[in-house]
């Protein structure tokens, strides 16, 4: 079957499975609905004149979109100048694994050149840029320092600095938006899953952290960016926004989405969270739990997901979490941490719980979380509230500087 195909038709199996939620749906009162939350994209007016007589690049992958049709598409049918598409971490259409590098490509439908950043190249070079007249960022984030998206977008920065071309970013609500919470990141642990001095969960949305890392000097050379943002309609922070599409082929359902930024530290553990499933990211388990736990699940081998799960084929046992109450997570503004500390002294071998050389699929738990302390910190039974007060003073000072950036109350 054809690449493009294969993408297209997971893509559409993302957009139509994927709205699954914890949260009740609330009953229509017109005197109490608030005003429906609009993309940065799907405010066409706002943008669209503005590129008319101009060569455009865009970064996308499948969360790029103008209501139910691809940003590209969507753009190319109204006669804007598409050069070319910059394609990130799983690909301009979705349809690549975790960490697996992605080749350029020509588009069969359009015949645009696809550039990947995720290959031999994180950032476009000056040859890609030479007929760039405005480069356009629309891709959705989940609000957390290592969901690598970010990390996409400041060199994409740098890059348009470098080059004096401006950025315009279609931005996007953060599902996570309520949540700032966790370690400040410790630069001595600085990664590809970590580039900046953000706690877990940051609680910006894409164009805001751009004008965090412009005010903050964190681009390399401290050089700035031009930016030119289509804000958000209608949104806030703390409001509960289900994504239309997933934002990565392991975050395939709202559950997952909500629950990434306490249940991706389990990337650092000698468990498997899902991966080899389709519900990554909801369950916890290993095969040494057994006895311990009722609930079970068996990995596989999933293409475009996770083709090589920790513990594939065998029985997991552990928590699932597909119906915890979303609602409780959001009222509390806390990472949950009783999860990590549950397991581990559940867990018979503890000298493996941490342990990154048992598998390829497992993290550094010190990159993850973003502190020095916090794989001691749970192998030594400390609570939560003095794990909470090792995050500060770092995390207070966080929250100060970010009310600089908001464009959201």
């Amino acid at each position: 079957m054809n690449v493009f195909l294969t993408a297209s038709l997971l893509f559409v199996s993302m957009t139509i499975g994927f709205k699954q939620s914890a949260l009740p749906v609330p009953a229509p009162n017109d005197a109490e609905t608030p005003a429906r939350i609009i993309p940065g994209a799907d405010q066409t007016e706002k943008y669209i004149p503005y590129l008319k007589g101009k060569r455009i690049a865009i970064l996308a992958n499948p969360t790029s979109r103008i209501g139910n049709k691809h940003l590209v598409d969507s753009l190319k049918a109204r006669g804007i100048n598409i050069v070319k598409v910059f394609g990130p971490e799983h690909g301009f259409r979705g349809n690549v694994g975790a960490g697996v590098k992605v080749a350029d490509q020509i588009d069969p439908d359009t015949g645009i050149p696809i550039i990947s950043l995720y290959g031999p190249k994180r950032k476009p070079s000056k040859e890609d840029m030479a007929d760039v007249d405005l480069m356009i960022y629309d891709v959705q984030d989940v609000g957390c320092r290592f969901f690598t998206y970010i990390n996409v977008l400041a060199l994409l920065m740098e890059t348009c600095a470098t080059y004096g071309k401006e950025l315009l970013i279609l931005d996007r609500p953060n599902p996570n938006g309520y949540l700032i919470d966790g370690p400040v990141l410790d630069m001595s642990l600085k990664s590809g899953i970590g580039k900046f001095p953000l706690p877990i969960s940051h609680g910006l949305t894409i164009a805001e952290f751009a004008q965090m890392a412009n005010g903050e000097s964190w681009l390399e050379g401290k050089v700035k960016c031009k930016l030119k943002i289509i804000p958000v309609a209608n949104y806030n922070h703390d409001m509960y926004y289900e994504l239309p599409v997933s934002p990565s082929p392991n975050l395939n359902t709202q559950q997952a989405v909500m629950l990434y930024p306490s249940t991706c530290l389990f990337e650092g553990t000698y468990l498997n969270h899902g991966r080899g499933t389709y519900y990554p990211f909801t369950v916890l388990g290993s095969p040494e739990l057994k006895g311990s736990y009722p609930f079970s699940f068996t990995p596989t081998s999933i293409k475009g997901m996770s083709e090589t799960p920790l513990f594939m084929n065998e029985v997991c046992y552990g928590l699932d979490l597909r119906n915890y109450d979303i609602q409780k997570l959001m009222r509390s503004k806390k990472l949950n941490l009783q999860w990590m500390m549950e397991l581990y002294k559940a867990h018979p071998h503890k000298e493996k719980f941490f342990d990154s050389k048992l598998s390829k699929e497992m993290g550094d738990i010190g990159k993850l979380s973003g502190s020095p302390l916090f794989r001691k910190q749970i192998m030594d039974g400390v609570s939560e509230a003095s794990i909470r007060k090792s995050w500060e003073p770092g995390l207070s000072k966080y929250k100060k500087m970010r009310k600089k950036y908001l464009l959201y109350k």
